[in-house]
C-alpha cells in the first residue's frame, strides 16, 4: 500500500505558489520524507494558470498526481479551485483563498466572474475558506498571502512538527523573513 501524500497547489502566476512549493518540499525532506515536485507555469507570466504537485511519504515514485488522486487541493484563487477540483479524491480536502483574480476574457468584460465557487465546493468536499488576502493585509503586506496559505495547509496536514520557520530563514530573502513569518503564523491561526 501507498503512503504517499498528494497535496495539488494552484492559482495565478505571480501569486507565489513556486515559493510555497519549494518551501514545503524542503521542510517535508529535512522531516524525512521522501518528496517530489512538479510544477507547471503554463502562462504564468501573462496572469495564468500555475500549478504544483507535491507528493510525499515513505518512498514516493512519481512526482505527478492524477486526476481523484489529490489528498488536498490548496487554490490561491477561487475560481482555480473550480477548474482543478477533479484532482481532488471524493474525501479529500480543499482549502481556497476567498481570493479572485480576473482573467483577461473577464477583465475585458467578455465574461463575469463566476458566482457561487466556494458554495458549489462545500456541496462536495469537506472545504476550508481562508481570507489570505485580508491576513496578509493585517501583517502588512499582500504579496504574502502564499505564506498565509502555506501556514493554514501546515495546520490542515498536522505538519507542525517540522521548523518551518527555519525552512523560511534557508529559503525567503532575509528582508522579508519576518513578515512572511508573521504571515506564516497568521495561516496556522486560521
Amino acid at each position: 500500500m501507498n503512503d504517499a501524500k498528494n497535496i495539488l497547489l494552484v492559482g495565478v502566476g505571480g501569486q507565489g505558489i513556486i515559493l510555497v512549493s519549494k518551501i514545503l518540499t524542503a521542510g517535508l525532506l529535512k522531516a524525512g520524507y521522501d518528496v517530489k515536485m512538479s510544477e507547471v507555469h503554463g502562462m504564468a507570466q501573462r496572469g495564468g494558470s500555475v500549478t504544483t504537485q507535491v507528493r510525499y511519504g515513505k518512498k514516493v515514485f512519481s512526482p505527478i498526481i492524477g486526476v481523484g488522486q489529490a489528498d488536498i487541493l490548496v487554490s490561491f484563487e477561487k475560481m482555480e479551485a473550480a477548474r482543478w477540483v477533479e484532482y481532488l479524491k471524493p474525501e479529500g480536502t480543499v482549502v481556497v483563498n476567498n481570493y479572485e483574480i480576473p482573467s483577461i476574457v473577464i477583465a475585458s468584460g467578455k465574461a463575469d466572474y463566476p458566482q457561487g465557487v466556494i458554495e458549489a465546493l462545500e456541496k462536495v468536499f469537506k472545504t476550508v475558506t481562508v481570507d489570505a488576502g485580508k491576513a496578509a493585509l493585517e501583517v502588512g503586506n499582500i504579496k504574502t498571502q502564499n505564506i498565509v496559505l502555506l501556514g493554514a495547509l501546515v495546520k490542515a496536514l498536522e505538519l507542525t512538527d517540522i521548523d518551518w520557520i527555519e525552512i523560511m530563514k534557508e529559503i525567503i530573502p532575509a528582508k522579508m523573513v519576518d513578515i512572511n513569518i508573521a504571515a506564516f503564523n497568521k495561516g496556522m491561526e486560521l
